[in-house]
């Protein structure tokens, strides 16, 4: 409804008995809006509507250029509008209210729609200053000078408190190298590191979770041990965790890289850093209702330094490594590959090596144990299925914790190591479960319960914990031995040391196995 329709409505309404407050609800507007109105004759208005028709507005002068820029992208937002002005005109002053009323108009008056898509994230507590950096990674496809299109990639940091943010751009995919590299520039940008760093579950720097008990990259383990980084790493599907940093992501996608034209990968990261000066550390962050740049001004002071120079050169093994799909198969030059029965549930992802007679072997990384081995095909888009990889019901986790103790000689203690277990790792149950669950298929009942018991003695009230304790049993207990219980040695690393000798089989043990039928 334009203004002169509302201004006769409101007299009509007015006529018909209703009160100021009504209209004013009626028709969808404030109270001062039907005052104002009520105020003028219809001589008067008619002379108002039409002196606004013919007055000159602060951005006439750029109506043709944001025409343009609506026109050819008409998603674009009044925002970004302005942060492209603002990087056209660098003393441009105006206003972003006056810029949004001006979009508004001209999309109203030329019939350029815009369909906006908001997503909704659930509020929680912001940390304290200093306390936390939260990092992800971003892709985009830019349109070139020449008329072509380039992937793009990003990494982004942003401090959870101040919500202050470096970028940093690559025209090709990241590499582990590339991450801590960033990280290093980021720390330089904020002149400092929080107390913690949030990740999201990126391959170059995380492999496995491992029931809770992280796995990284060997690169990245070597940085943060280094560099001495606390990290935590998010769970998948968990976006209020992480959910500053996606906003981030998306800030820059929507903001800075949509519609701007790539030219090369240098100019482009320029670029960038000036719209963090301009934009994206400048603007009034919507939900602090601050500056960012104004409040890091008070965070960087409770950032621990950051001053011993890291050699971020090194020249690391490179392992060619594959993501574990649901179906628990890996893909390897167009073909797909089974693996054992819960290897995704255990680990995101593994390594596979190609040998000269054409096998896959299929590896944990961080410790060398063989999980698959596959003859290669000549074919593509097969599947390459090992029978002992069989399929597995899954239950409950009540149910699962229920066939696990049965497992067991002393149930009643197994259900309480269990239950202590799924107390310190609530979200990781299964996995924990699933690794108890592969120990006791290979294991005597009554090295089980010695195990059971040295867990709960030294409280070891995790799963891989649990798997080092049987570990280590079988190594102290000779093979013909099945009865004599040794004592085990305490030792500060990692829980057990593997201290031992490895058995000595007689010759006749080798010359019978030669001479069966292999």
């Amino acid at each position: 409804m334009d203004k002169w329709e509302m201004y006769m409505e409101i007299q009509q309404l007015l006529k018909q008995g209703f009160s100021k407050t009504k209209i004013a609800e009626k028709l969808g507007v404030s109270r001062t809006t039907v005052h104002r109105r009520l105020k003028k004759s219809p001589s008067e208005m008619s002379d108002w509507i039409e002196s606004l028709e013919t007055r000159k507005k602060l951005l006439d002068p750029h109506k043709e250029l944001i025409l343009s820029w609506l026109r050819q992208h008409p998603d674009m937002s009044a925002a970004q509008v302005l942060d492209w002005l603002q990087e056209k005109y660098g003393d441009f002053e105006i206003g972003e209210s006056t810029v949004r009323s001006y979009v508004k108009g001209l999309r109203e008056e030329y019939k350029i729609e815009k369909v906006t898509l908001p997503r909704s994230y659930e509020a929680i507590p912001d940390p304290s200053m200093g306390e936390q950096l939260q990092v992800d990674f971003g892709h985009t496809k830019q349109d070139t000078i020449d008329n072509k299109e380039v992937k793009l990639s990003f990494i982004a940091f942003v401090m959870s408190h101040s919500r202050y943010k470096y970028t940093e751009w690559l025209d090709r995919p990241f590499t582990t190298q590339d991450v801590i590299k960033a990280h290093e520039n980021a720390f330089n940008w904020f002149g400092g590191m929080t107390n913690e760093i949030v990740y999201d579950q990126d391959s170059l720097m995380v492999v496995s979770e491992n029931g809770g008990d992280l796995i990284l990259t060997k690169e990245f383990q070597y940085y943060r041990e280094s560099r001495g980084i606390n990290l935590r790493v998010c769970r998948k599907a968990d976006p209020e965790s992480k959910g500053r940093i996606e906003n981030v992501v998306g800030f820059v996608k929507k903001n800075f890289a949509k519609h701007r034209v790539f030219h090369h990968i240098d100019s482009w990261n320029e670029q960038n850093w000036q719209w963090l000066n301009r934009t994206g550390n400048y603007k009034i962050h919507n939900t602090i209702k601050k500056r960012p740049a104004e409040v890091f001004l008070l965070e960087k002071q409770h950032l621990k330094p950051v001053s011993t120079e890291i050699n971020i050169s090194n020249n690391y093994d490179t392992s060619i490594s594959r993501h574990v799909h649901k179906d628990n198969t890996i893909r390897y030059q167009s073909n797909r590959y089974s693996l054992p029965l819960g290897t995704f549930n255990k680990r995101e992802k593994v390594c596979v090596k190609e040998t000269e007679d054409k096998q896959l072997i299929v590896y944990i990384p961080e410790t060398g144990e063989i999980i698959a081995k596959h003859s290669i095909p000549d074919g593509k888009g097969l599947l390459i299925k090992d029978r002992k990889h069989s399929r597995d019901r899954n239950k409950g986790v009540d149910a699962f914790i229920e066939t696990v103790a049965l497992k067991f000689e002393d149930k009643e203690l197994a259900y309480q190591y269990i239950n202590k277990v799924r107390e310190k790792y609530p979200r990781y149950i299964k996995d924990q479960l699933q690794i108890i669950l592969r120990d006791t298929k290979e294991t005597s009942s009554g090295l089980l319960a010695k195990a059971l018991e040295e867990c709960v003695k030294r409280r070891l009230y995790s799963a891989t914990d649990f798997s080092d304790i049987v570990a280590y049993l079988k190594r102290q207990r000779p093979l013909h031995d099945t009865t004599e219980d040794k004592e085990i040695k305490p030792v500060n690393h990692s829980g057990w040391v593997l201290e031992t000798e490895a058995y000595k089989r007689k010759l006749d043990t080798y010359t019978e196995l030669l001479e069966g039928d292999y």
